[in-house]
């Protein structure tokens, strides 16, 4: 058994994938080629948004969102702790300081009473500029943007939503990679719209905005190839992998209806066993990972491996206790439920064809 099985959607869809592939070897486009700005118009229409830029990853995409929102020294930008570490790298990349935030005990996303509270700390502290919040879409639900946007517009904070692995999510039926001033998602191979190797996105309504993540992606240039008015970055979708992409994408919601399915089956089968994800009303989610909670995570996880079930953790060390963040700042509290999910999450197979 596949913890997420690649090998079953590219069989689906071999015909189709593979005729995209050859139409860009035999254009020979390979940068850039027109691949590139079809998927990105499909993908602004899917997810109902002016702009859809595409990039080499999901870690490029959150670091060129910082470039545009020109986050720098000596500003403060605030994140879960319970995530991926590229959430908070891309913050330290840019010389900025990442402020992090506790998670909510249901859906294990950023806890906005929590956000709330380091806000007003950082800014009572007074040694750090308060500048963004970055949200992340844990395991395929879409943080609390209701009150996230809220708290982001009484304080005059630019917001990020990090739908790396939220893309297919919505709240109230508005799509992930809607929210906020500008998002950012992955196209890693076991996301839930993945290509056969490293890509990413960012999506804004702005048109400054995308103007400058159309330059930052490419060296920062200018209207002439040559003329490079800004200090850029090399990220660019590979145009094979954007072929790939509009099939997939073009699947996207049928493997979405049957991720649902699954999430369905396992909570009908293991509520009362375990602590199970819950989808608070009006929301949907694209089901990255299930994600479950037990005191007995060691013993459970062996248990399932007895019976060929692969299991994983997401993610076993909080950002706050990494080596490389371990100084940042100093909490006595600690983060008492990211600590303890931490301790107790593991995450059962999940995909489209399971």
């Amino acid at each position: 058994m596949q913890f997420i099985d690649l090998a079953a959607q590219y069989q689906h869809l071999k015909t189709k994938i593979d005729k995209r592939i050859q139409t860009v070897l035999d254009h020979g486009n390979y940068i850039m080629g027109p691949e590139v700005q079809e998927l990105e118009h499909e993908l602004a229409k899917y997810v109902g948004v002016k702009h859809a830029v595409t990039c080499a990853n999901g870690t490029d995409a959150l670091t060129l969102a910082m470039m545009v929102l020109n986050i720098e020294k000596g500003d403060a930008v605030f994140c879960p702790t319970f995530t991926f570490f590229a959430t908070a790298e891309v913050i330290a990349y840019e010389g900025a300081t990442p402020v992090f935030v506790d998670s909510d005990e249901e859906t294990f996303n950023i806890c906005p009473v929590d956000l709330e509270k380091q806000i007003k700390t950082t800014i009572a502290e007074g040694k750090l500029n308060p500048k963004a919040i970055i949200a992340v879409d844990l395991f395929g639900l879409p943080a609390n943007y209701l009150e996230i946007e809220k708290i982001a517009e009484r304080y005059n904070l630019k917001l990020v939503e990090d739908a790396a692995q939220g893309f297919g999510g919505s709240i109230n039926g508005k799509k992930a990679c809607s929210f906020g001033d500008i998002a950012t998602t992955s196209f890693f191979p076991a996301k839930p719209l993945g290509c056969y190797g490293d890509g990413g996105a960012i999506f804004t309504n702005n048109d400054e905005y995308a103007e400058l993540l159309k330059s930052y992606r490419v060296h920062g240039k200018g209207n002439d190839k040559y003329d490079n008015v800004r200090i850029g970055m090399n990220s660019r979708l590979d145009t094979i992998q954007a072929a790939i992409l509009l099939e997939k994408l073009a699947e996207f919601p049928t493997e979405l209806v049957n991720r649902n399915k699954a999430a369905a089956n396992y909570e009908k089968s293991l509520a009362g066993k375990y602590k199970t994800p819950q989808v608070p009303e009006g929301y949907t989610s694209s089901w990255a990972q299930y994600t479950i909670v037990s005191e007995r995570r060691d013993e459970e996880m062996a248990r399932y491996k007895e019976h060929g079930i692969p299991t994983m953790i997401y993610y076993g060390t909080c950002m706050h206790q990494q080596t490389a963040f371990i100084d940042t700042q100093c909490r006595p509290e600690g983060f008492p439920v990211a600590e303890r999910l931490a301790k107790s999450v593991f995450s059962l197979p999940m995909h489209g064809y399971l």
